[in-house]
């Protein structure tokens, strides 16, 4: 029996569409990946011309692509008008704007450190401090009067008028009344110090109040910038991101578009069985021929009890009858390449042994003989029509 080598070929519209398939895939490996397109491209350092000249290409087809996706790029939208203003707002409270309005007061909390200055003496002074000193000391001026003149009433009285006695007690009087105006006047100014003291005091202490608020503030400052910061990094990070995905679409559409035609080429052929095949046979010797179909029709005149001319295997070749009706002890013994059961099984009346597949599983490979069964012509499936005893 001769040797067969046999290729189970798909349709040919899907064979045609495979290698057209297998040709752009070759082709767009070649293609370099050129991203954000020819902007800024330069040739590099042992880069050949002819390689940058691909590397353009790409980069034009990639500003091409780019353009025509232009509609589908991400976009980002940007802050709307409530947005800008609070962020405005807050960018003002939040600087030096905001700030600032608290550095007077520190300002003037270092002024009033130290000895008090005759110029804050005055500012914290009461305003009418001299009005009642002067009223104070002129009172005392009168009193003091009015004793001189007891006194030299009294000496009158007593012919010492005029006298060193009168005059000895006038003498002591002033000088203790001179006394009792210094101190009086200077009590009061002791007193208007002390006063103007303890409101540089307060004032100090009023100061220090906000001093000792710097730090919240410095903390509310860096935690309002953080907040504006993280919201525009966001932002910034949006464009960036919709920027890398509208490049990732231009640079990778012929290699998707690739992959969705392989999907349906891939589909279509797996949803078409095989519908060719190629057998490449040696031609046999005329005795070989003789022998094959002799011996094929004697067995097959023997189980069916019927002439030759029956059975279309003495007439075409490779026509095998092959019909369900026609056998017996069948049994499944494997599947070919392309997934067509194998079969073993005994022509009713012959107890040889044969293997190949049943006429009515291979409707195109089968054909109706002059007998009325169905035959199968095995150049078109990938088994072998075979005996094994």
């Amino acid at each position: 029996m001769a040797t067969e080598t046999v290729r189970n070929l798909p349709a040919q519209f899907i064979e045609d569409i495979g290698k057209d398939l297998a040709t752009q895939i070759t082709a767009q490996t070649a293609i370099p990946v050129v991203a954000p397109g020819t902007a800024g491209l330069t040739k590099q350092a042992g880069e050949s011309q002819a390689q940058f000249d691909a590397r353009t290409k790409a980069g034009q087809q990639f500003d091409i692509r780019q353009d025509s996706l232009a509609g589908l790029a991400p976009q980002v939208a940007g802050l709307d008008a409530l947005q800008t203003q609070a962020q405005g707002l807050a960018t003002t409270a939040a600087t030096a704007g905001g700030l600032g309005s608290f550095q007077p007061y520190l300002t003037a909390a270092q002024n009033l450190t130290g000895p008090m200055s005759a110029t804050q003496q005055q500012q914290y002074m009461s305003p009418y401090q001299s009005q009642v000193m002067e009223a104070s000391l002129a009172e005392f001026d009168r009193n003091a009067a009015i004793n001189r003149q007891q006194i030299s009433d009294q000496a009158v009285q007593s012919g010492a008028f005029g006298g060193g006695r009168e005059g000895v007690m006038q003498s002591e009087y002033q000088l203790g009344s001179d006394r009792n105006r210094a101190l009086l006047q200077a009590g009061m100014l002791q007193e208007g110090f002390n006063q103007a003291q303890a409101q540089r005091g307060q004032d100090l202490k009023t100061q220090l109040g906000l001093m000792s608020a710097v730090p919240g503030l410095q903390t509310d400052r860096i935690s309002t910038l953080g907040q504006l910061g993280a919201m525009n990094q966001a932002q910034t990070q949006a464009g960036l991101d919709a920027t890398r995905e509208a490049n990732r679409m231009s640079a990778f559409m012929p290699q998707e578009q690739m992959d969705r035609f392989a999907g349906q080429v891939t589909g279509l052929m797996g949803g078409y069985p095989a519908q060719y095949q190629t057998t490449n046979i040696p031609n046999p010797t005329p005795l070989q021929t003789a022998v094959g179909l002799g011996t094929a029709g004697a067995g097959i005149f023997r189980a069916l009890g019927q002439g030759a001319r029956d059975f279309s295997l003495l007439g075409e070749p490779n026509n095998v009858a092959s019909d369900i009706r026609l056998k017996t002890d069948i049994k499944l013994t494997s599947k070919s390449p392309s997934g067509i059961n194998i079969y073993s099984f005994k022509y009713k009346g012959d107890d040889k042994t044969y293997e190949g597949v049943m006429a009515q599983e291979v409707p195109w490979a089968s054909s109706i003989a002059t007998n009325g069964y169905l035959q199968v012509d095995y150049s078109k499936v990938d088994v072998q029509f075979k005996k094994l005893n």
